[in-house]
């Protein structure tokens, strides 16, 4: 029945909101398979963490969109997201929410890593697009050696208080949804998050320029999937 359910509502929704300028219309029909996923794995609580996370890094990526047309850094398509965009930052949270249905335990530990991995992604998107418009100074993360703005690898000062803020808003959420239960595992969620984007603009700055098929897709899903790994990993010593 909640199967069903998922996809009734996500199939009016979607047929509801196609002409909002977030996803392409391929891209709205891989939203729609992924929120009957979640809303059929998780309930309404994990389809809606995810909508929020759809509505937040869109909005932050419309900021100072024109300059960043301007200049090559913006996102291609005016900032909306195609079915691979859909899936290389959703992939890792979908497979964990379907091993929550599938009866998998602890289930509390998939819930974490199931919320890690989307403040891993916020935190990188409001790094990427508020460094890309605002950022100073940006450096590359592995020798602080300055670079242009949108370089694979590099980070900036206003970049990374922006992934921070993400990563803290994402993880926000999951608690306000009682994804993850807990003060403490909020706090941790939301650094895992932060420490996971970290990571990813180091796979960057080694990785990203020097390997062809090394996509900003392939490096989502590798970033979210160190993101949920790690806060899996730490679930032992978190009381």
């Amino acid at each position: 029945m909640l199967w069903l359910q998922a996809l009734i509502v996500n199939t009016v929704l979607i047929a509801l909101a196609q002409r909002l300028p977030l996803l392409t219309r391929q891209g709205w029909v891989h939203a729609g398979i992924l929120g009957t996923v979640l809303w059929g794995s998780l309930g309404w609580s994990g389809w809606l963490s995810v909508v929020l996370y759809l509505a937040l890094g869109s909005a932050v990526t419309k900021l100072g969109i024109r300059d960043k047309q301007q200049r090559g850094l913006a996102e291609a398509r005016g900032g909306c997201r195609s079915p691979i965009n859909v899936w290389g930052s959703a992939a890792t949270g979908a497979t964990l929410a379907l091993l929550v249905a599938a009866g998998f335990e602890p289930k509390a530990w998939l819930l974490a890593g199931f919320a890690a991995s989307f403040a891993a992604k916020l935190a990188d998107t409001f790094g990427s697009e508020i460094g890309k418009r605002w950022g100073s100074s940006p450096r590359l993360i592995t020798s602080l050696r300055r670079v242009e703005p949108g370089t694979e690898g590099a980070i900036s000062l206003e970049g990374t208080v922006a992934s921070a803020l993400g990563s803290l808003l994402m993880a926000a959420v999951m608690w306000a949804l009682a994804v993850v239960p807990s003060l403490t595992l909020f706090a941790v969620v939301a650094l895992v998050g932060f420490v996971a984007t970290l990571a990813e603009s180091v796979l960057g700055a080694l990785a990203q320029t020097r390997i062809s098929w090394m996509s900003n897709e392939l490096v989502n899903a590798l970033q979210t999937s160190f993101a949920a790994l790690l806060m899996i990993g730490l679930m032992p010593f978190i009381s």
